[in-house]
């Protein structure tokens, strides 16, 4: 079915860098892999460059070679498809004017973008995957462009956004998607915090506008909280983002307010 959904984006999850002095201690993996590359490239041809030192010498095992990783970045970071405002989509923007419409026996099924609550009561009302942002699947993004990135360098640039004209690299997109999601919590201009949404009370009140909740996902258009709160368990990795992006951030610091604590992030020049 060729839906536009966080399932084609999975493919970015299966990267990883091997360092020379790595492969020096595994002789017998290396041996292998030598093997491999010479007797079957019928496989060997969609694993990226094992072939090809990157950065350092390293070596990438992926799935994506730089022109599929090139094509999936350019849906992923288009902000009518998957960018919003608050990080990556569950499902692409594209499906609310275009749904997916599939016929069974007079039947019609279909998926919609839908960025919010899902409209239907499949597994119980908790189809929650057709447009929200979610925080686990977020973070392995950005994990993997960092990885890539170690491996293919500052001269590996991508349009971010798509069509804006301005290019970065996977670190600086990786940085930017974590700034995206960090808003999600934090006060904008008019003192209102995406994640409180619509709910007053939370927005307004003294004694409640600083108690942030750890929705279990969010709005996919304007980053409102949804489902259950508090899902620690996988939003409480906003607080890696946070210091990640403290210390090998953007160009700009902010300021994230989150309660009491008030974490200033700021690029760390002497970090290399």
């Amino acid at each position: 079915m060729k839906v536009r959904s966080i399932v084609g984006l999975s493919p970015l999850f299966a990267v990883i860098t091997l360092e020379p002095e790595d492969l020096k201690m595994l002789p017998g993996f290396r041996r292998r892999m030598e093997w491999f590359l010479r007797n079957r490239p019928d496989l060997s041809r969609n694993v990226a460059c094992m072939e090809t030192p990157g950065v350092g010498a390293r070596r990438l095992l992926a799935i994506a070679y730089r022109d599929k990783l090139r094509r999936i970045l350019q849906k992923m970071l288009d902000e009518t498809e998957f960018l919003s405002p608050y990080g990556i989509r569950a499902v692409s923007k594209f499906h609310a004017s275009h749904p997916y419409i599939l016929a069974i026996n007079g039947q019609e099924y279909r998926v919609d973008y839908e960025p919010a609550e899902s409209s239907t009561n499949l597994f119980g009302g908790n189809s929650n995957w057709r447009g929200p942002i979610w925080f686990p699947i977020n973070y392995l993004i950005i994990e993997s462009l960092q990885k890539f990135h170690h491996y293919l360098g500052d001269d590996f640039k991508v349009e971010c956004p798509t069509g804006s004209g301005q290019m970065m690299t996977l670190w600086e997109v990786a940085a930017e998607l974590s700034q995206r999601l960090i808003r999600i919590f934090l006060q904008e201009p008019s003192a209102r915090r995406p994640v409180y949404g619509g709910t007053e009370t939370f927005q307004t009140n003294p004694h409640w506008c600083d108690l942030i909740l750890f929705n279990e996902y969010f709005h996919g258009d304007n980053g409102a909280g949804i489902g259950a709160s508090h899902q620690t368990g996988w939003t409480g990795l906003v607080a890696k983002l946070i210091q990640q992006y403290a210390e090998y951030g953007g160009e700009n610091g902010f300021v994230a307010e989150t309660g009491d604590a008030l974490v200033k992030v700021v690029k760390v020049s002497s970090i290399s």
